[in-house]
Parts: structure tokens; sequence; C-alpha cells
């Protein structure tokens, strides 16, 4: 099964922790330093649209971009106040994004560059975002740490709602520093429960690389901050955001 075939239409449910009103704030936050005025916003591995649709309300113009069919139907059905912009959702890879112009600023929330596993794609991810962010935007995303994804080896995590009950095991290669989630899913369909099986991989990042690849891409002033907070990330940090303006 391709991932999130089955996740999506449960993954509104499971995240429901995520406190994505307070990050939608601190990414507001965030595209003030760009050097340009914002009103374009890229959101890039968008998923179902909840953020996608909060910075929207914040009054901005959204294109959100996924390469799942399934999280974007999903996105596709929520609405936005009547009086803003409905969003525009696109069906790409991230390393093959393709837009019709340029943004003001892109953001990539909740570790999804942490699924880029390979070099040659972040790289070329990365060449994409130059290519449509204008100059001066901003390019803000956070990473799971690597030290969260070592961490989690071993690990076992339940989510239960009425209707779905999700099971992750989380097992860490070293050598290829990819944390993989094996996700037993089950769903209720009626009287009878459905079980599907997802496998997720993310790959520890480090920060100096990260740094390094961005300022190959074309980005400069690349900062990083702790977990919503305008602060540097500690040691212990188990997400990193980055902020870094397009030159």
């Amino acid at each position: 099964m391709s991932r999130y075939e089955a996740l999506a239409a449960s993954y509104d449910d499971l995240t429901d922790d995520v406190e994505y009103g307070r990050r939608a704030e601190f990414l507001c936050t965030l595209m003030r330093q760009s050097r340009i005025a914002v009103h374009t916003v890229l959101d890039l591995a968008c998923g179902t649209g909840t953020m996608t649709c909060l910075l929207a309300e914040a009054g901005y113009e959204m294109i959100g971009v996924d390469a799942s069919e399934d999280m974007l139907a999903e996105a596709a059905r929520k609405q936005v106040s009547a009086e803003k912009i409905q969003p525009i959702y696109l069906h790409q890879t991230m390393e093959t994004l393709d837009l019709y112009g340029t943004v003001e600023a892109a953001v990539c929330c909740l570790d999804s560059l942490n699924y880029v596993t390979e070099l040659r794609a972040l790289r070329r991810t990365l060449q994409r975002l130059h290519l449509f962010i204008a100059p001066g935007g901003v390019f803000i995303f956070d990473i799971n740490s690597p030290a969260k994804l070592r961490g989690l080896d071993g690990q076992v995590f339940l989510d239960e709602r009425e209707d779905v009950y999700c099971v992750w095991r989380a097992a860490y290669e070293k050598r290829r520093r990819i944390c993989t989630y094996g996700i037993d899913i089950f769903q209720r369909q009626g009287d009878v429960w459905v079980r599907s099986l997802e496998e997720h991989e993310e790959r520890a990042w480090e920060v100096e690389e990260l740094k390094r690849l961005l300022q190959e891409a074309g980005f400069g002033r690349i900062r990083t901050w702790g977990d919503c907070c305008l602060r540097a990330p500690r040691p212990d940090e188990e997400r990193i955001y980055f902020t870094c303006i397009r030159e």
C-alpha cells in the first residue's frame, strides 16, 4: 500500500494534539523575517491542508502541494472563511515542484523534510524551492532532530480514537540514518474493522548538513529555532525550526 493511502482518512483525528494553531502563529511570526512583503505562501507537503487553511485564515494566499492524492482529497474538503481566498492544491512531489509563478514565502511543516531520505532528492527539492521563492522571500521548515529519531529505535506507540486504532513501531538504522515506522491501522467500517499496513521512513538530517545544503542551493541568513520558540535550539530539542532567505 502506498504511503498515506489508508492513513489519510484518519490523519486529522490522529494528529489532533499537534497544536496546529500555535504552530501557525509561529510561522506567521517567522514569515515577518522575509525581506519582502509576504502575500502568497507555498505549503510544501501540505498533507490534509490543516496548516494551509489556518494560514489562509491569517490572510495569506495559499498554494498547497503534496505527493499523496489521498491526503489532497482530504484537504480539498476543507474550506476557509468566505471572505478569504480559498487555497489552491497541486499534486506534486517535493523534488518535482513546479509552480506557475513565484511565492514570497514557503513552509514545510511537521518534519516533512525528514521524509526526503536521499541526498540527491533533497538537493533537488531545495533547488526547486530556490527557483520558485522570490528573491528576498523566506523558506521555513522544521525537522525531527537526529537525537529524537535515534531515540525512537524500538519504541511502540498506540493511537486510539472511536473509529480508528493505530500501532506505530519504530526502528532506527544507524548506518543509513533512517528511522522506519511500521504502521498498523485498524479502521471501523460499519460493523467491521479493516486492517491496513503502511511503512514510512524519515532520515536524520544533521543541522550543519542542512545549513550547507541550503547555502549550496542559494539560501542565506540561515537561522535555527527551538520548537515554536524564538530562541536557539537546546541540545535536547526534538523539533528544530529553520528560517532562511532566498538570495
